[in-house]
């Protein structure tokens, strides 16, 4: 690692959240190259070797290119999933994208002594929900009422029991209509009759409703941790209400802190965005961690600190700032 070598930010370019952070690394006179595995091979050339310190070697796009051992810091934001060389179909192309993926993803995570924001194999153990769910009861975070099933028969059950429940998908997986239109799974409220054999097909995360006033964004970035409180949310997504939510950037309640920080440890996360649903008492109730959360739709203020924590971490490899 260099102290004076490029921040690596892994991400496609239409990502935002990246943008602000490299706009304001650029401002700060920080190196920057910007790679998606997406474009490997198309525009991505690597070359590595193996020696005393590990691997070294080089990385090149169409516009940039750094040495392994030079880069400080790596930004693993929202890459493109691996893929095949144009032409290339079928059983080949799924053999060359795993050989990318295991390949140069295994390169990517192994750069010698850089600081990872998050590390990707991090990212990928935090984001199951049920092992969130498990580590955030062990943290001390209040946490809803929650069965994860299959059978059709225990989700009614439990929605009679605890209701009103709501539904949760597992995972943001791609989902498309047939005018190939990307679609969303909203979190929403399921009624026992509805739980029929579909239920059968896959897993499915059933969770007791919180009766909320408000919902917090917990955004942690190193030891930094801002909290924003969003007001106005006319539904139980307030993704689905952005045009009458207002952001409020608020003190964190110090034992929320203390479980913060002992999730993040346990993950090894260097960056977390948690969501948590506060009720009348005031008490925030756990939803769920996003390692990889955005942020760039916040105001400007509050966004600007953000990127800026984020960046100190990028800028100087992880020391204390």
């Amino acid at each position: 690692m260099s102290a004076s070598g490029p921040v690596l930010v892994v991400s496609r370019l239409d990502d935002t959240t990246a943008d602000s952070v490299i706009e304001e690394l650029n401002r700060r006179c920080v190196p920057v190259m910007r790679m998606d595995p997406a474009d490997f091979p198309e525009t991505v050339t690597v070359t590595s070797r193996v020696d005393a310190v590990g691997l070294v070697g080089s990385l090149s796009t169409s516009t940039r290119s750094t040495d392994m051992e030079a880069v400080r810091s790596v930004y693993w934001r929202r890459p493109g999933p691996y893929s095949a060389p144009k032409g290339v179909n079928g059983q080949e192309a799924r053999w060359c994208a795993e050989e990318a993926r295991y390949g140069l993803g295994g390169i990517l995570a192994a750069l010698p002594e850089a600081h990872y924001v998050n590390h990707p194999w991090r990212n990928r153990d935090a984001e199951y929900k049920p092992a969130q769910l498990a580590m955030a009861g062990r943290c001390g975070f209040d946490v809803p009422r929650t069965v994860l099933t299959n059978d059709p028969q225990v989700a009614r059950d439990f929605s009679q029991e605890h209701g009103p429940v709501v539904y949760k998908a597992l995972r943001a997986t791609d989902y498309h209509d047939e005018e190939g239109k990307a679609l969303t799974v909203w979190v929403d409220e399921v009624d026992p009759d509805d739980l029929d054999d579909g239920v059968a097909a896959t897993m499915h995360l059933f969770q007791q409703r919180v009766p909320s006033v408000a919902d917090l964004r917990v955004t942690a970035v190193g030891e930094e941790i801002f909290t924003v409180r969003f007001d106005g949310s006319p539904g139980i997504d307030w993704r689905r209400h952005y045009d009458h939510l207002t952001y409020t950037l608020i003190d964190t309640p110090p034992q929320l802190a203390i479980s913060i920080r002992a999730y993040m440890n346990a993950f090894g996360l260097v960056f977390g965005a948690f969501d948590f649903g506060l009720d009348t008492d005031g008490r925030p109730w756990w939803y769920e961690c996003n390692p990889n959360g955005q942020y760039a739709w916040f105001p400007r203020p509050i966004t600007g600190q953000i990127v800026s924590a984020v960046a100190d971490q990028l800028e100087n490899a992880g020391a204390p700032t």
